[in-house]
């Protein structure tokens, strides 16, 4: 799936009301039906829609949703229960995820149905009984390049700074750019916190700290939203702007940390033919207390997205290579060189090779990613995963969804 994002210019005080109500409406549905699945053991995907289908008989404003749009807050109950059994059945450690009820949703998501786009393809309908009506799009991409059979989901979306639509588009990535010519060049990177990655030819890319930059000013903002939060009663006017601004903060943060993901991604894949990275299990890694604020501010996991994403586009080949003893290793002579955190430098004893410790673990790196150049599954968006050296490849292939609105 391809996704287009455009936001809602200027909606009407009824249209805003609308549109909460239909989230609010989804909201209920997911609940009902977590509900009903928790209260009732053994219940499938059957029971769940036919639940549903009761709930729009019994309850108005359900049935004022379109049904579309009542069955995928069915879905997304599925998902998260299959999820819950799968990690049982993985014997993933801590907790499994047991589906919870959702307090503040902020997306209602439509199928085929209860939608209908303008020709000039900048106003959206919404056709079913919420009565939000028609609503204008503003956005970089030109919705007249995709044929209306193509777009799969629409979902509104409300974030800090207003609401969006978001259209899931029946398109493959590659489809839309020209082959890139081979550079018949491959790298390996080290990600780190003193460096946001270091290249094995020895080209460091500055660690931005978008989070720790605006985090006075985040404090600074958090403050007046407390200062304004009254307990026990309704809040004011004045504590929903102090939460909008701090939420609009946050969000400028994120937007920042994908915007620099994306760019450095991109440049890797148009640059390069391989590149080989470590899979880093940033889930476990965060459980730092003195180190999860900075990797979390880093976003590891997001660049790693994002260099998949466009090694499938521009077909190349991204590698994931086991982490185990990358700083510690020669990339010259292969010995083990024990360091510390504090030890910048790489200095091997026994060959006398010396080199910075981060650009000697993309070496290392590099070289694992050769190693298994021949075995390699490029990440393919919502098809296959990178490949992990060492592991079966049967085992790797997952489905992903993965969205972006600015592709």
């Amino acid at each position: 799936m391809f996704v287009v994002e455009c936001k809602i210019r200027k909606p009407k005080p009824n249209q805003i009301l609308a549109m909460e109500e239909a989230i609010k409406t989804s909201q209920f549905v997911r609940n009902k039906v977590l509900r009903f699945w928790m209260d009732n053991k053994g219940m499938g995907k059957t029971e769940l829609f036919r639940y549903n289908t009761q709930l729009r008989a019994e309850y108005p404003f359900v049935k004022d949703l379109n049904s579309h749009a009542c069955q995928t807050a069915v879905e997304r109950t599925l998902r998260a229960i299959n999820r819950f059994y799968d990690n049982c059945k993985k014997q993933v450690q801590g907790k499994k995820g047991y589906p919870r009820f959702k307090k503040n949703s902020r997306s209602v998501e439509y199928k085929v149905s209860g939608w209908k786009l303008l020709e000039n393809r900048n106003k959206i309908t919404f056709t079913d009984k919420k009565n939000i009506g028609e609503v204008k799009l503003i956005g970089t991409r030109d919705l007249n390049y995709y044929q209306l059979e193509q777009i799969k989901r629409v979902r509104i979306i409300r974030r800090a700074d207003g609401y969006y639509v978001q259209f899931s588009i029946q398109l493959d990535p590659r489809d839309t750019v020209k082959p890139l010519i081979p550079s018949q060049e491959c790298c390996g990177i080290d990600m780190g916190l003193k460096y946001f990655l270091a290249e094995s030819n020895g080209n460091i890319e500055p660690i931005p700290q978008f989070y720790r930059k605006a985090e006075k000013q985040l404090n600074k903002l958090n403050r007046r939203k407390s200062k304004k939060f009254q307990k026990g009663k309704p809040q004011s006017k004045n504590y929903h702007k102090a939460r909008n601004r701090y939420a609009r903060k946050h969000l400028k943060v994120s937007r920042q940390r994908e915007e620099f993901a994306k760019r450095v991604a991109l440049r890797l894949i148009k640059s390069k033919d391989l590149v080989a990275y470590e899979d880093l299990s940033v889930k476990n890694m965060v459980r730092n207390r003195k180190l999860a604020k900075s990797i979390s501010d880093a976003g590891w996991s997001l660049f790693r997205r994002w260099l998949e994403y466009f090694a499938y586009k521009y077909g190349k080949i991204a590698i994931a290579v086991p982490p185990h003893n990358t700083s510690q290793q020669c990339s010259n002579c292969g010995a083990i060189v024990k360091k510390s955190l504090s030890a910048r430098t790489h200095i091997c004893p026994q060959c006398g090779f010396v080199e910075d410790r981060d650009v000697n673990a993309a070496l290392v790196i590099l070289q694992r990613g050769l190693n298994t150049v021949g075995h390699t599954e490029i990440n393919a968006w919502g098809k296959d995963t990178s490949t992990l050296v060492g592991a079966i490849l049967s085992e790797q292939v997952t489905l992903m969804n993965q969205e972006s609105p600015r592709l």
